[in-house]
């Protein structure tokens, strides 16, 4: 039972700090939807969503009443797109299937037009990869994410070529928008089937039919709570563990109420720090709490270190189903701390990176100016690719090249997704390098068997 004086603290971790339950994810398997006929799957396609997800919205509004905890997305992850068209075809047709359904329903979001293409591409696969960018542009609500690497098989190079390619085409199909349809575009190394936090989820091939996981979310918890810590380093980990462990409490508990609600499996809670661009929910304002006079000064990456490892040891004793990714995330977009320290020049493009090497994600949220080749993109999806498969953590690239802007000015997305400068990228040429293709091998740390 929680002590009178823990129901209070959790009330003002609601009301002060920015607690709330980021998104409850409905993953819905599609396999029983694959038919001959492009038309008949993406019937089927809607017709499962609509139905599983039609309560989905009303259940996470009573359970936010019910606990008295902001839940702030309802989301739907299906599995991946390009195996549930691969005999019709009609990807197209899928997605706005999958669009229609969103809406019908409320949902804020439908994960899942995703490729897994890691060690190499099908005919299917390659046409799947063609449709993205119109996908983007025409719909409102799909999301789309590509696996490119693992520490399995290491890097498809002709993948990450590719990819390049279609961010670029994503982002002149959406030039109206500050090229908002590479917002909903993922670039995975190391992907992982469980993950509830968009545009990267989807439903995995080993998952059950109907599966509810959870992202709670609580920087401002944290910061608050490191303002009273004048200890040294190991007290400052200390206090992130026991501040994750209370968090993590109250995602299980709306896991398992809304899975029960909605009569699906209760998958995982991912305590992942995700901020957004309001005051005092910001993972780069956490970093400075710890002594940083700015983020992305020197000391920064031992910094995200101690946090992200806090968080997990934290999260993993409170729940013996914490999944998804789980840790820090640092979206430069959606963080008013990473936002002001990119604007003033602390926080560097290749200060990202080396971030990246010891949080939950990548290089996210990040623009760039609009004329950046596809061969740079491709090259910072290698960057970040190289980073997961050595060190066998999920990494991500989601950058958006803003039509029409160049460093100095401002990209504005909205909502959650925030605003964020042009940042410069590296003038010098990869494009030799990207051109040779082929496959980096696996580590040798990956030969396990």
């Amino acid at each position: 039972m929680l002590s009178d004086k823990e129901i209070l603290e959790t009330m003002g971790m609601v009301s002060s700090q920015h607690l709330d339950v980021r998104c409850i994810t409905m993953g819905i398997s599609l396999f029983d939807c694959i038919s001959g006929s492009a038309d008949e799957t993406a019937r089927r396609v809607y017709d499962k969503v609509a139905s599983y997800a039609k309560d989905l919205v009303a259940v996470g509004d009573r359970i936010a009443t019910m606990y008295g905890v902001p839940v702030v997305n309802k989301r739907v992850s299906v599995t991946p797109v390009s195996l549930v068209g691969a005999a019709s075809g009609g990807y197209l047709e899928i997605a706005r299937a999958m669009d229609r359904a969103a809406k019908e329903t409320g949902i804020d979001f439908i994960g899942g037009y995703t490729a897994l293409v890691q060690k190499g591409a099908t005919p299917g696969e390659e046409a799947f990869l063609e449709t993205i960018p119109e996908v983007l542009a025409t719909t409102e609500k799909v999301c789309s994410s590509v696996n490119v690497a693992s520490s399995r098989a290491g890097i498809n190079m002709d993948a990450v070529k590719e990819m390049g390619e279609i961010v670029k085409k994503t982002a002149y199909l959406t030039r109206d928008k500050d090229s908002l349809g590479c917002a909903k575009l993922v670039v995975f190394a190391n992907a992982v089937e469980d993950n509830p936090f968009m545009a990267g989820a989807f439903h995995g091939t080993g998952e059950a039919d109907k599966v509810i996981n959870v992202g709670v979310s609580g920087p401002g918890v944290v910061k608050a709570a490191l303002e009273q810590v004048d200890g040294d380093l190991t007290a400052v980990a200390e206090t992130v563990k026991k501040t994750a462990f209370k968090v993590t409490r109250v995602g299980q508990i709306v896991a398992k109420t809304a899975a029960k609600m909605l009569d699906a499996h209760f998958g995982i809670v991912d305590l992942s720090l995700a901020p957004t661009p309001a005051i005092g929910d910001s993972v780069g304002r956490i970093l400075e709490e710890m002594g940083l006079e700015r983020v992305g000064a020197c000391g920064t990456t031992a910094a995200l270190a101690l946090l992200n490892d806090a968080v997990k040891k934290g999260g993993i004793m409170a729940s013996s189903h914490v999944g998804g990714l789980s840790g820090a995330f640092i979206p430069v977009s959606e963080d008013i701390g990473m936002i002001e320290a990119a604007e003033m020049g602390a926080l560097p493009i290749e200060k990202l990176e080396a971030m990246t090497a010891v949080c939950s994600v990548g290089i996210d949220m990040v623009a760039i100016p609009g004329d950046t080749p596809a061969e740079v993109i491709s090259a910072m999806i290698a960057d970040e690719a190289a980073i997961g498969v050595v060190n066998q953590k999920t990494t991500a690239v989601r950058v958006i090249p803003v039509y029409g802007k160049t460093v100095g000015d401002t990209a504005s997305f909205g909502g959650l997704l925030g605003h964020a400068p042009i940042m410069k990228v590296s003038g010098y040429s990869p494009a030799r390098f990207i051109a040779r293709g082929g496959r980096i091998p696996a580590p040798l740390g990956s030969n396990k068997n």
